[in-house]
C-alpha cells in the first residue's frame, strides 16, 4: 500500500515537472512575439530645451540669428504641421544643416514625471556649442516639444529637471493632406537663386537639389547656402516657370516638383506643390 502511494506521488510529481518546463517556453513565446511587433530599436541621448516653455524653441533664444532656427524655416517652426514640436540638434543631428528636416521619435523613462510615450521631432535648429557639442548625440528640444514627453499634468515638472536621459529612433516624416513647400529667400533675383525647402516626408533632409529652367533639358546642380536654403549662382537670368528635382537625404530617392515656381516669383513668398515623396 505504502509502495503504490508512493508512485502515484512519484508520478504526480514528475508530471508536475513537466508542466513547470512548458509554462517557461509559452512566456518566451510571447515575450518574442511582442518584440517582433513594429516596436522601434532604440537609441541612448540626452535631451535638454531652450526657447519658452511652451514655445517653438527659437522663440525665446535671444543668441540666435535666424528667426525659427538655424535651418531656416522662420515661423513655420510653430505652425502646423511642425506645431513647435522642433529640436535643435548637436553635430551629429545638424550635419552642418544637412539634417534639417529630419525625423526622430524620442521618449524618457528616466524621471518619474517621464511618460515614457515617444514623440516625434523636427530638426529645425542648431545647437553648436557646450553638452551638444560634446555629447555624442544631442536634442536640445523646444519647450513644446520636452514637455510633451511627460505624464499628463507633469510637463513643468519635467522641463524643470532641464537635462534627461532619453532614448531616440530616426523615423520617416509624415505630414498628411501637406506637400513640399519652396519657400523663396529675400535676397534672390533672378541672377541669384535661393530658396528653403520645406516638409518632405519620408527621410525629411536632403542631398540634393537641381533647377531646371523653362525649355530646356538640362538640370543645374544647387549648392547647400546653408541649413535647409539651397542656392544657384546662375550667371545670367534664370527662365521661369522652374522645376526643381530633390534627392532626400537617406534613401535617396528622388522628387521633381513640375514648374513649381511661377513666371513673376517674388522673394520672401511660398510656392506650394502637388507632390510630396510618399507618392513616389
Amino acid at each position: 500500500m505504502a509502495s503504490s502511494s508512493f508512485h502515484r506521488l512519484s508520478s504526480l510529481l514528475v508530471f508536475v515537472g513537466f508542466l513547470s518546463l512548458l509554462r517557461p517556453c509559452a512566456c518566451y513565446s510571447r515575450l518574442f512575439l511582442n518584440s517582433s511587433a513594429g516596436v522601434l530599436a532604440t537609441s541612448p541621448a540626452v535631451a535638454t530645451w531652450y526657447g519658452s516653455p511652451g514655445g517653438d524653441g527659437s522663440d525665446g533664444n535671444v543668441c540666435s540669428v535666424y528667426t525659427g532656427g538655424a535651418c531656416g524655416y522662420g515661423d513655420a517652426v510653430s505652425k502646423p504641421p511642425f506645431s513647435s514640436l522642433i529640436s535643435a540638434g548637436g553635430p551629429s543631428l545638424y550635419k552642418s544643416g544637412k539634417g534639417c528636416g529630419a525625423c526622430y521619435q524620442v521618449s524618457c523613462t528616466s524621471n518619474g514625471a517621464c511618460s515614457g510615450n515617444p514623440v516625434t521631432v523636427v530638426i529645425t535648429d542648431e545647437c553648436p556649442g557646450g553638452p551638444c557639442a560634446s555629447d555624442p548625440v544631442h536634442f536640445d528640444l523646444s519647450g513644446t516639444a520636452f514637455g510633451a514627453m511627460a505624464k499628463p499634468g507633469q510637463a513643468d515638472a519635467l522641463r524643470n529637471v532641464g537635462s534627461l536621459q532619453i532614448q531616440y529612433s530616426r523615423v520617416p516624416c509624415n505630414y498628411p493632406g501637406v506637400n513640399v513647400a519652396f519657400k523663396m529667400d529675400a535676397g534672390s533675383n533672378p541672377y541669384y537663386f535661393a530658396v528653403v525647402i520645406e516638409f518632405e516626408d519620408g527621410d525629411g533632409d536632403l542631398s540634393a537639389v537641381d533647377v531646371k529652367q523653362a525649355g530646356s533639358g538640362s538640370w543645374l546642380p544647387t549648392q547647400q547656402s546653408w541649413g535647409a536654403v539651397w542656392k544657384l549662382n546662375s550667371g545670367s537670368p534664370l527662365q521661369a516657370p522652374l522645376s526643381i528635382r530633390l534627392t532626400s537625404g537617406l534613401s535617396g530617392k528622388t522628387l521633381v516638383a513640375t514648374n513649381v515656381i511661377p513666371v513673376g516669383w517674388q522673394p520672401g513668398a511660398t510656392y506650394n506643390s502637388i507632390v510630396n515623396f510618399k507618392e513616389v
